[in-house]
């Protein structure tokens, strides 16, 4: 196969894969494929050069999840987690973000992501605060109100408050049916 070849099928691989794949540069949208503008509801041309900012449902979420990839991105060169994003419609829905930097030192500088939608196994039926969203992101990967406390900046019993909310809202009685609500499995 001459070089040629292989960058167009590169090419093509990155434009077909099932999941969205996009390039971010100080996190702004450089390229992303098709299935990527289409699980955010807008077309490529729209998110080409925009901050993937608004993608998220708010700026709390936006800044907070930079702040808690980036030692990670610098220790280890990637980062992934499940989190709550939104669609230009306005609609939110759970995500699985994957990524990988090219220079762990300026992990911002570029980095590539693969978005995967996981609306239909984890459906947002219950509207939350920005906070609330991020306990819940943290809740589901199994950490403790102790450990999200420090995570987010917040006391111990912030946490314990917002707990309480998301049990009330899910119209849960025990975190393990909360969890199993959160993550789509009740």
């Amino acid at each position: 196969m001459n070089n040629e070849n292989a960058i167009a099928d590169t090419l093509l691989a990155f434009e077909m894969v099932p999941v969205g794949l996009c390039v971010l540069r100080h996190r702004v949208i450089q390229v992303c494929n098709t299935a990527f503008a289409e699980m955010f509801g807008y077309s490529k041309t729209e998110l080409i050069g925009s901050w993937l900012r608004h993608l998220y449902a708010s700026d709390l979420e936006f800044e907070d999840i930079a702040q808690r990839a980036l030692p990670v991105l610098i220790e280890k060169g990637q980062y992934s987690d499940e989190r709550i994003m939104m669609h230009k419609d306005g609609s939110l829905f759970w995500c699985h973000v994957s990524g990988r930097v090219q220079d762990k030192a300026h992990p911002f500088d570029c980095a590539t992501w693969m978005f995967e939608d996981l609306s239909t196994t984890r459906p947002v039926n219950v509207e939350f605060t920005a906070r609330e969203r991020e306990v819940a992101q943290l809740l589901v990967t199994g950490k403790t109100s102790k450990q999200i406390a420090r995570e987010l900046g917040i006391s111990h019993r912030t946490v314990e408050a917002h707990r309480a909310r998301l049990m009330r809202r899910l119209n849960v009685s025990t975190p393990g049916e909360m969890i199993a609500r959160l993550i789509g499995r009740s």
